[in-house]
């Protein structure tokens, strides 16, 4: 019932680094998830913080998630919001979107213990081209469920007849679990491709053991029982496939022209910056990174 593991790769981010699981060359999404990255669990010392510098996006939907810490979000349609755990910004970049992640002022001088995931979800080839949009959702909006030694947040999408007040484009799920020992649960059985990315702790399934930082991958329409052996953080995800997508950096399409064109424009300077975060940026990479398409 497991067609595929996937372990994290360490990624230097620019004074943190990641747990970089999605895409991975044998497993480029998993239903329109295109990309994923496990920040944590990290302790920033006092004078320390996240700074990631204004940047642009096409063709996807950036869903960050947090169980400890706090970002800071600044984009150039003129939001400005702190994400906290149990919260949800998610940003839809459409034709085109910029922003910068940032620690604030407060928590940089204080330091803080973060942990959390950032994930892209790709949007359907008649959505590329939508007008961004930016959207905060407090834990009002994310559906919760106690059953035994298992806790449960819908962070997007349907999953166990729940619905998450999140707007996607597409079928999909994204369940945040925490569970005890022996706490048992099973994968949404609507969608067609599922997968559990284990952020802390031990699960077994299957009879096999995985550990904080393996993904793993299941076979369309598996049933597996998943069983926590220690403490455990999991975050389900899936749903239905959108086809072949391109990856170019932040840019994803599933026309190479397309990004092509946004590559220029940023270079340009087309692409408005943040109003009030507008000093600085990330320029175009000189040496692209490895493009192959995801499918």
């Amino acid at each position: 019932m497991i067609e595929l593991v996937i372990d994290a790769v360490r990624k230097d981010l620019g004074g943190f680094e990641v747990g970089r699981v999605l895409p991975f060359a044998k497993k480029r999404m998993v239903g329109p998830f295109v990309f994923l990255d496990h920040l944590g669990p990290a302790h920033f010392a006092p004078g320390s913080g996240i700074d990631v510098r204004p940047h642009p996006h096409i063709g996807l939907s950036t869903v960050t998630y947090l169980m400890q810490g706090r970002i800071f979000h600044q984009d150039n349609l003129g939001y400005r919001q702190a994400i906290m755990p149990g919260e949800v910004n998610w940003m839809t970049a459409g034709r085109g979107i910029v922003h910068s992640e940032r620690t604030e002022l407060a928590q940089r001088q204080s330091g803080q213990d973060m942990h959390g995931l950032q994930a892209w979800v790709a949007l359907p080839v008649e959505n590329e081209e939508d007008e961004p949009a930016f959207n905060h959702h407090g834990p009002e909006d994310l559906p919760t469920l106690q059953t035994g030694k298992l806790w449960a947040r819908l962070v997007a999408g349907s999953a166990y007849g729940a619905q998450a007040r999140v707007k996607t484009h597409s079928p999909l799920f994204y369940v945040h679990w925490q569970m005890q020992p022996g706490a048992q649960g099973t994968l949404p059985g609507e969608h067609k491709e599922r997968a559990a990315y284990v952020a802390g702790g031990t699960i077994s399934v299957d009879g096999r053991q995985f550990h904080a930082g393996q993904m793993i991958v299941f076979e369309p329409g598996a049933d597996p029982l998943i069983e926590a052996v220690s403490p455990a953080t999991v975050m389900l995800l899936g749903g239905e496939p959108l086809g072949q997508r391109f990856i170019w950096w932040n840019l994803v399409s599933h026309s190479m022209d397309r990004i092509e064109q946004a590559k220029a424009d940023w270079k340009a300077g087309r692409f408005p910056l943040p109003p009030q975060d507008n000093q600085e940026f990330i320029p175009l990479p000189e040496t692209p990174p490895p493009a192959p398409p995801s499918s």
